[in-house]
């Protein structure tokens, strides 16, 4: 099964950068979505150090992903990168399947899901 999400180098380099400044070698990079933000559908990225019965596992630059079983027609084909510029750097998450994405570049939603949109 090809990768649900994907990690560029850079991304997973600075994963796993956070991941040995805070004790947390090992754990698992947790990509998810959520309802909110002003477009209805909200990314949740972060460290977590249980793999549920419901997640599917792939490891990429030796960064071991989780993404929820449910999240999987969302998220499909999704890339995520890190992006270093003059103002500091950061994640930027590139997915094919949002057709709509607010100002603030945090929230969408697909044609499929709207999500629970919110005031701004």
């Amino acid at each position: 099964m090809q990768d649900v999400v994907k990690l560029t180098e850079a991304a997973a380099y600075q994963i796993k950068d956070v991941m040995k400044e805070n004790n947390e070698e090992g754990t698992y990079f947790r990509v998810s979505v959520k309802g909110g933000g002003c477009s209805g559908l909200s990314y949740g990225i972060g460290l977590d150090d249980t793999k549920q019965e419901d997640d599917v596992l792939s490891e990429q630059f030796g960064v071991k992903v989780l993404v929820k079983k449910d999240d999987i027609p969302i998220l499909q084909g999704t890339e995520i990168d890190f992006k270093q510029s003059l103002m500091g750097g950061g994640f930027t998450i590139d997915n094919p399947n949002a057709i709509y994405t607010c100002g603030c570049g945090s929230s969408f939603r697909t044609e499929t899901e709207q999500g629970t949109p919110e005031k701004c």
